[in-house]
């Protein structure tokens, strides 16, 4: 089976399985670092035309990290397109299971092994108001229904637009300095958070600079992902 993969963590997991299968993949997809496939571009604007031109047998692809019309070119061009949509923990376990049914894979072993690190509940309370930006000029933030939110839920947090009825809200700042929380969650993708930008919005609020990786990524990441998250959020920072 040829495979373009246009999902990071996919690109991942399904490397970790049998990189020989994998032709093409986005300019994103940075591990593992040393694949060697085709690149198609980014993961919201892939050149259709080279992905066709790679003949797959078969796209990953994701409705968060791609957009519809390019999923919609690919099948109008022959192509079967498998889309996931994890929005809980439990349903990117399920979506993993499946796409390596249809890649005709065997489920690698840190598949069960993930599962198994992700059973038991929390050990303590990390944070009952916690701001998750994914985003800023203009600000984003995770509300509800999302994985990053069901992985903080499953580590003892809880985040302050859990109800919202929006997936990912863009509140002003004042809004979101207003609800006063008690810890900023700042992964270092789809935007790079660092010490110097972000903390300095929300003066005196701890700040945990996490791994976007292991806050979103689906993969073999989530086998070490509740260790590196909770180290991380264990010792958050303080903007004077």
């Amino acid at each position: 089976m040829r495979v373009v993969s246009l999902v990071p963590s996919l690109t991942e997991a399904v490397a970790s399985a049998d990189r020989s299968v994998l032709v093409g993949a986005t300019d994103y997809c940075t591990h593992p670092a040393d694949l060697e496939v085709a690149r198609v571009g980014g993961s919201k604007y892939p050149t259709v035309e080279s992905v066709l031109a790679l003949h797959p047998d078969l796209v990953l692809a994701n409705v968060e990290e791609n957009r519809r019309e390019d999923v919609e070119a690919l099948r109008a061009a022959g192509v079967l397109v498998w889309v996931s949509y994890p929005r809980t923990l439990d349903e990117a376990f399920a979506a993993l299971a499946e796409m390596f049914d249809v890649v005709s894979l065997t489920a690698p072993r840190w598949l069960a092994e993930a599962e198994q690190v992700w059973v038991a509940p929390p050990a303590r309370t990390l944070a009952s108001r916690a701001l998750v930006p994914v985003w800023r000029r203009p600000w984003v933030v995770v509300g509800s229904g999302t994985f990053a939110g069901d992985l903080l839920r499953r580590l003892g947090v809880t985040h302050l637009y859990a109800d919202s009825p929006e997936r990912y809200p863009r509140p002003a700042l004042d809004e979101l300095r207003e609800r006063r929380p008690d810890l900023l969650v700042l992964p270092n993708e789809p935007y790079e958070f660092t010490d110097s930008d972000g903390p300095e919005e929300f003066p005196g609020v701890p700040y945990a600079l996490v791994s976007g990786r292991h806050l979103t990524w689906y993969g073999p990441s989530l086998v070490e992902a509740r260790d590196v998250l909770t180290a991380s959020l264990s010792m958050p920072s303080v903007e004077p």
